[in-house]
């Protein structure tokens, strides 16, 4: 007979568990991922070359990113390994934790594994040459540089405020 409760244990019977510990592994995930997003979030350049972000959690409680276009798997995976730092800590909190190829990386990250996937990627270097709206003030800045200043205001100054 398993008793009133069916066979669970009483109210209280594992309060040598501090309900915390039990929050931990997840924690330790979601700050990883926050890491991750923070790095990312830092560079527009990157972030704009992506067509559909996602991400989302494993079933093996692992993170995977997943862009469309944009940089290589590998150049994603070169920049967290680069960016993600505790003050304080002489080192990075993120290295490879798999193979390391242009569509995909698997990477670990605080003791969480990241899988980050490109889907038709395009790389850095051709997306550094593609103009593009970040460029803008590039180009202006060349063409004053270069000495090609009329002195009559143009129209995109009038709208720029310039």
């Amino acid at each position: 007979m398993t008793g009133l409760r069916g066979g669970r244990d009483a109210i209280g019977a594992h309060a040598s568990l501090d309900r915390d510990d039990a929050r931990t592994p997840n924690a330790r995930r979601y700050e990883a991922l926050g890491r991750v997003m923070a790095v990312l979030a830092g560079e527009a350049e990157m972030l704009e070359a992506c067509r559909d972000l996602a991400w989302w959690r494993g079933s093996d409680h692992s993170w995977h990113i997943e862009w469309r276009d944009g940089p290589n798997a590998s150049e994603v995976a070169a920049l967290l390994m680069e960016r993600v730092q505790e003050p304080g800590f002489a080192g990075s909190l993120a290295g490879p934790a798999g193979l390391v190829t242009a569509s995909m990386a698997t990477l670990d990250v605080m003791g969480v594994s990241f899988v980050l996937r490109a889907v038709d990627p395009i790389g850095m270097t051709r997306l550094r040459a593609r103009p593009g709206l970040w460029r803008m003030s590039a180009t202006l800045d060349g063409a004053v540089t270069a000495g090609r200043r009329v002195t009559q205001r143009q129209h995109w100054e009038e709208l720029l405020g310039g």
